[in-house]
Order: structure tokens, then C-alpha cells, then sequence
């Protein structure tokens, strides 16, 4: 267990590993998703996450990438470009025994240059302060990378300015906690999970 002084950790909150730690490495511009986010997260997503194919885009702590495999995702491409926070990542991956994680170092532009694979659910959680949240929202759906009725939950500072959303993308729910803003858009209308799903 790593216990050097820019490690941190977090518990996942629910699902098959629920109560297991994940441990992180805080590197600049890592910033875990709190529990109580994550849990209205997943509350809003509940129907939607098991045998889903999810896109965790600036992975960091994975706290959102895992959680979602802890509750039945069929797969989380984790894109990480900090090669410490990247290994510890292929470290909890390993330690869940799962082969649901795939991991990959690069940077969010880079990866979504790559010719695409649509996910049903994408995270979008990058450091606030690189303000990249519109230009991402448009790279993944100009890139083909979404499913037709793909679920995009995404992270900005409070005070920050909303991103301008695809045409294709509907805001289905926001809410801010703490500094954090987040937000769930849905595409080419609600999905059946999301109509049944209470808030």
C-alpha cells in the first residue's frame, strides 16, 4: 500500500466492489470526483451503467471509470496523460482483478484523434483550469465517438461559463456542490433508463 506523501484515496461507493479503496496518485490537476457527486452520478445513470461501454476522458484518480465497472460497465476506456497517475491506475486495475479497465496514456486530444469506437457513456472531467470542456464535448461528437443515444456527464469549476453543447445533446440534469458544477446531457433524446431514473 503506497503511503508516499502525494498519494490520496477514495472508496468506491456502490456496486460489486463497494467499500474497496482506491488509491491515487495527486498530481497537478487530479482532482477526484467526492462521494456525494458521484453517488447522484450514478443515481441518474443507475438503469443505464451495467453492460455499458463508458469512455472515463482525464481519468486521474479513476474514481468515476472504476465505479462505473464496480456497477456492471462492460468496459472503461481510462485516458490518463500523467504517466505516474497512469501506472497507478494499471496498479487498481490489477488489484481489482478486472479486465473491464483499459488504460491509456495520452493526452484527452490525442486520444480522440484516434479512429473512433462509440461509447454509450462518456466522462467528461478535465482540470479546470485547462478550460477544454467545450472543445472535448465537440471533438467526441464531430469524431463519431458516442453511441446514438449516448449519456455524457461532465465537471466545470462553479462561476466557469457552460460549454456551448452539440446541437445533437440535450442537458437532461445540473447541479453544483462545493466549487464543482456537473452536469448529465443525453443525445438524440432521453434514453429509456434515464425516463425511469429518479433524481
Amino acid at each position: 500500500m503506497a503511503n508516499h506523501h502525494n498519494a490520496g484515496q477514495l472508496r468506491i461507493i456502490g456496486g460489486s466492489w463497494r467499500g474497496r479503496k482506491i488509491e491515487f496518485t495527486q498530481a497537478p490537476g487530479v482532482r477526484p470526483t467526492p462521494d456525494r457527486i458521484r453517488e447522484t452520478l450514478f443515481n441518474w445513470l443507475q438503469t443505464d451503467v451495467a453492460g455499458a461501454r463508458c469512455l472515463d476522458l482525464c481519468s486521474g484518480s479513476g474514481a468515476l471509470g472504476f465505479e462505473a465497472l464496480s456497477r456492471g460497465a462492460r468496459e472503461v476506456v481510462m485516458v490518463e496523460q500523467n504517466s505516474a497517475v497512469t501506472k497507478q491506475l494499471m496498479t487498481s486495475a490489477s488489484q481489482f482483478k478486472t479486465e473491464g479497465a483499459t488504460i491509456e496514456q495520452c493526452s484527452a486530444d490525442h486520444y480522440l484523434q484516434r479512429p473512433p469506437q462509440p461509447f454509450d457513456i462518456v466522462f467528461i472531467d478535465p482540470p479546470f483550469e485547462a478550460d477544454a470542456l467545450e472543445n472535448y464535448c465537440l471533438q467526441l461528437e464531430s469524431g463519431g465517438w458516442l453511441a446514438a443515444r449516448a449519456l455524457i456527464y461532465m465537471e466545470r469549476a462553479k462561476g466557469s461559463a457552460a460549454p456551448q453543447l452539440p446541437k445533437e445533446w440535450q442537458l437532461h440534469r445540473e447541479k453544483q456542490a462545493g466549487k464543482v458544477i456537473y452536469a448529465l446531457a443525453t443525445r438524440n433524446g432521453q434514453p429509456i433508463g434515464l425516463r425511469a431514473a429518479g433524481c
